[in-house]
């Protein structure tokens, strides 16, 4: 299919830091998305939490899932739209790689340990770190040497970092907008995990259907509409017309992005990436209804389950446990692996530390904590 005059065309890409030759049968982009889905990072977001840990059930969404039903969601939406439907899904895949153990509980009890350093914990900025840093699977160079633009759109496709205050992202044209397939990304996210963690919920038993139906209006409006037409009773059939209603709800959110978007472009007359880029505003996201529609859903998940009783008190636990650890480094460096210890002698310690705990895996903190400190309070 023949990309808008807007798309983020792969023969314009401004490239690699490393130059390397083209493939024969995979362009710039593909080859990006291929090299995160091999990374070690990526692998790790399977035993990352979403919003729920195995210990409940294997059948709720973890950080890797998740991810995946973003890179659905994002090249559906980058199809209809004209634009670069590779470098979407690559945006995609990347964009949770530099989440830390526990969620967003646990990214922001690290950046609160940091800040007491006078430092910050980013996801995004450590994601970038990930793939220019950590990874290491090339003899030519450090990282994945992943191109402009999805270095770029890691660091800029949820917010806009001021040059002022991240003079170290210069390069990354902080005064100028990402490209469309970037600006998607954070809406995508949002239309993921809204629907996915209202059925967890609902499959958790946290969250029961009439509570659903009267906090949620666009999900009682598309469940009245399955009702109409599958009156029949029935517990079993109550599931499936749940299923079918959510459905719609993740269609109806996903639609408006796309009709919003593509309308917000045409009034802006933009006609090239460069134009996207000199935009006194972000094109990409819902239409003041679908905005409307997805706050709701947000402030009910907020409100009726990520705060529930149950799902504090596990990531109470959980992110102590991530504190306690931090601390311990601190003191016994000696006690992270040698290619860390060494490290923590030329480098800030807070900041090596930091590190190796956003790379953990929920499973991996929790045992290391066992082995160093007992095991923390509530978990086994």
């Amino acid at each position: 299919m023949a990309l808008a005059p807007y798309a983020m065309d792969v023969s314009h890409s401004r490239g690699r830091r490393y130059f390397e030759p083209p493939h024969p049968y995979r362009n710039d982009y593909a080859r990006d998305r291929d090299r995160v889905i091999h990374s070690r990072a990526f692998r790790r977001l399977e035993a990352k939490t979403q919003v729920f840990t195995t210990r409940y059930s294997d059948h709720f969404r973890n950080r890797l899932t998740h991810t995946l039903e973003v890179a659905q969601i994002a090249r559906t939406v980058a199809g209809a739209l004209g634009l670069q439907t590779d470098l979407a899904e690559a945006l995609a895949l990347v964009h949770d790689i530099g989440h830390p153990p526990f969620g967003h509980a646990g990214e922001h009890r690290l950046d609160d340990l940091m800040r007491r350093h006078g430092d910050v914990f980013d996801h995004n900025l450590h994601a970038l770190r990930i793939v220019e840093q950590f990874e290491q699977r090339y003899l030519d160079f450090s990282g994945l040497n992943l191109t402009f633009e999805v270095r770029e759109g890691i660091i800029k496709h949820s917010r806009d970092y001021r040059p002022a205050e991240f003079p170290e992202l210069a390069e990354y044209l902080l005064d100028q907008r990402p490209p469309l397939e970037a600006q998607l990304i954070d809406c995508v996210d949002e239309i993921a995990y809204n629907t996915a963690d209202l059925d967890d919920g609902y499959e958790a038993r946290l969250l029961d259907l009439q509570t659903i139906l009267e906090g949620v209006p666009v999900f009682a409006e598309t469940f009245a509409q399955v009702d109409r037409h599958y009156p029949a009773p029935g517990r079993d059939r109550t599931k499936l017309k749940f299923n079918e209603a959510l459905k719609l709800v993740l269609d109806r959110l996903a639609t408006d992005l796309i009709e919003n978007t593509r309308e917000q472009i045409l009034a802006s007359g933009v006609a090239s990436v460069e134009d996207v880029r000199r935009a006194p505003m972000r094109l990409a996201g819902f239409s003041p209804a679908g905005a409307r529609q997805n706050a709701e859903l947000k402030k009910f998940l907020y409100a009726r389950l990520y705060d529930s009783p149950t799902l504090v008190e596990e990531r109470e636990r959980s992110v102590d446990a991530l504190e306690n650890l931090f601390r311990y480094y601190l003191e016994h460096p000696e006690a992270m692996p040698k290619y860390y210890f060494e490290q923590a002698q030329r480098e800030p310690r807070h900041r090596v530390v930091c590190d190796y705990i956003a790379g953990m895996t929920d499973h991996f903190l929790l045992r290391q904590h066992r082995e160093l400190l007992g095991a923390p309070a509530g978990h086994r």
